[in-house]
């Protein structure tokens, strides 16, 4: 889900600015997400089965590849592709390369040969966090990247109201994200079970899912996305230390709980401070309740008035593709 909404960041951005951009995913969120109408009318969808194997992972990119004749080609994260066949396949692409490079483990850096890898890219762009090559003669660096700006996010009553809350209620409300790995969609409801029993009736729990069908067929699940949209009228967010929740939290200074999952190449418990992480249930029961004592009610309007680093990454495509 983070390649994804990266990668719908930059798109969306684009299309605003008047270019047509194609997107390759192979998120198993993408199915059920409501992309293009999100991303306008510039932009084209082509989502490649999550479950494909290897061989048939580097078929469907090569061929992709091959019946494209990009101005640009854009790489979020992994410099060799999805399963290793971009190693290959680069030299052929004609058009500047770009690379989005976030943190990676030095495990796989060092085991794949990363920073070869890297010199195929004609530009690197770093959204907002430290990585392996930032320091890269051709990387420039962005304030992080998020797929709303700040003028598109609802206002906290909106908000509370697609949360399902009537303008009336007082309560402060605790979402918890469920998108990450299916096993933690899980884990997110049963969360927010457990937060609901704790809290009984001084607050609103809310299990947020991006579609219907990663609720595990609970219908305690609410299908929002981007949740983005609506964390101003979130008191508290429970969810992992992922790339965008992470990001989405402090742009709109809202209280973030949560867990650093194990990934193999993102880094989470490196992106989290101190007073973000937890450890374990009763950890992350008594950092909830403990933040929901002196939840604001408004939150000032500076807290929102974010900065998105995604701009500047188009504009700095921009100039790459017009300078080849």
């Amino acid at each position: 889900m983070g390649h994804l909404t990266r990668a719908c960041a930059l798109t969306r951005a684009a299309v605003a600015r008047g270019h047509v951009v194609d997107v390759l995913t192979n998120s198993p969120f993408a199915p059920g997400l409501p992309l293009e109408s999100l991303l306008g009318p510039g932009a084209t969808v082509h989502r490649l089965e999550a479950h494909l194997d290897k061989a048939a992972t580097v078929a469907a990119v090569t061929a992709w590849l091959g019946d494209s004749t990009p101005d640009v080609l854009v790489v979020d994260a992994f410099p060799r592709g999805l399963a290793g066949e971009l190693a290959a396949l680069l030299p052929t692409v004609r058009a500047p390369r770009v690379l989005v490079h976030r943190d990676l483990n030095p495990v796989y850096v060092e085991r794949f040969d990363v920073a070869r890898a890297v010199d195929a890219f004609d530009l690197l762009v770093v959204p907002g966090e430290d990585a392996p090559f930032a320091h890269h003669p051709r990387a420039v660096r962005t304030a992080p990247w998020l797929l709303l700006d700040a003028d598109a996010l609802l206002s906290r009553a909106d908000a509370r109201r697609r949360l399902g809350l009537e303008a009336t209620d007082p309560r402060p409300v605790v979402a918890v994200l469920g998108c990450g790995r299916p096993e933690e969609v899980v884990d997110a409801r049963d969360t927010a079970r457990r937060l609901r029993g704790l809290l009984g009736g001084r607050a609103e729990v809310r299990w947020l899912v991006p579609t219907v069908a990663d609720g595990a067929g609970s219908a305690e699940a609410l299908a929002l996305w981007p949740a983005l949209a609506v964390l101003t009228g979130v008191d508290v967010l429970v969810g992992s230390g992922g790339y965008n929740t992470v990001q989405e939290a402090r742009a709109t200074g809202t209280p973030l709980v949560a867990w650093a999952r194990p990934r193999l190449y993102d880094r989470q418990a490196l992106r989290l401070s101190d007073g973000e992480r937890i450890a374990d249930a009763a950890e992350l029961e008594g950092r909830v309740a403990s933040l929901l004592q002196g939840a604001p009610r408004e939150r000032p309007a500076s807290c929102v008035a974010y900065v998105n680093g995604v701009h500047p990454a188009v504009e700095g495509i921009e100039q790459l593709v017009l300078s080849a």
